[in-house]
């Protein structure tokens, strides 16, 4: 173990996956201290530390990825736990988003199955294609889908998490609603991209 985690990237992801549980906890006791009835925080430090604990966790995935490549310190551990931590912490969020009272009218439960889908679809091909000897990276849509799902939760996490004036609420609102959509999109449309790619490398194979 030792070993895994003497560079600094393998590190990082471990906090984040730490981060990620830390988040959970937070969101489970959300009855505790999330909004009362009149639809206020019971307590000031609740969301804004939900949100930055979700912003900062988020944002160490670009800073682990780029010490590991800045010093060529690129692991079997960090290939697989990398993506997983983010996949836990992305789909783990939006799973919390769509039972909580306060945010399920944001995150829909359907969207989210929908994400589900998309990824243990995408798991299943990669693991296929990669069986028979085949490469299947991660390609830009993929990227893109990431970013535009962390995009969405932090909106989301911001309506209490940040100091909003009620007309830039208004417009946060929005705009939460809109990444959301953008999410379904996105996952939908990356989810075809690799199927498409998927019957491309085997038609190759068979060839």
């Amino acid at each position: 173990m030792r070993g895994i985690f003497e560079h600094w990237p393998n590190r990082i992801t471990a906090m984040r996956f730490v981060g990620s549980l830390v988040l959970f906890i937070l969101f489970a006791l959300n009855e505790e201290f999330g909004l009362n009835q009149e639809g206020l925080p019971t307590n000031p430090w609740y969301f804004p530390t939900c949100f930055w604990l979700f912003v900062v966790t988020a944002l160490t995935d670009f800073l682990d990825g780029w010490m590991a490549r800045r010093e060529n310190q690129i692991t079997a551990f960090g290939r697989i736990a990398d993506p997983f931590v983010d996949k836990v912490l992305v789909l783990g969020s939006m799973i919390f988003l769509a039972t909580m009272e306060w945010s399920r009218e944001y995150m829909p439960a359907w969207i989210v199955v929908t994400v589900l889908a998309r990824e243990f679809l995408v798991t299943g091909i990669r693991g296929y294609v990669e069986s028979l000897g085949k490469e299947f990276p991660a390609d830009w849509f993929g990227k893109i889908k990431m970013i535009v799902q962390c995009f969405a939760i932090g909106s989301i996490l911001s309506l209490d998490g940040l100091p909003w004036s009620d007309l830039l609420r208004g417009w946060i609102e929005v705009l939460s609603h809109v990444l959301v959509w953008a999410t379904l999109f996105t996952s939908v449309g990356s989810g075809l991209s690799y199927v498409l790619k998927t019957g491309s490398v085997l038609s190759e194979s068979s060839e």
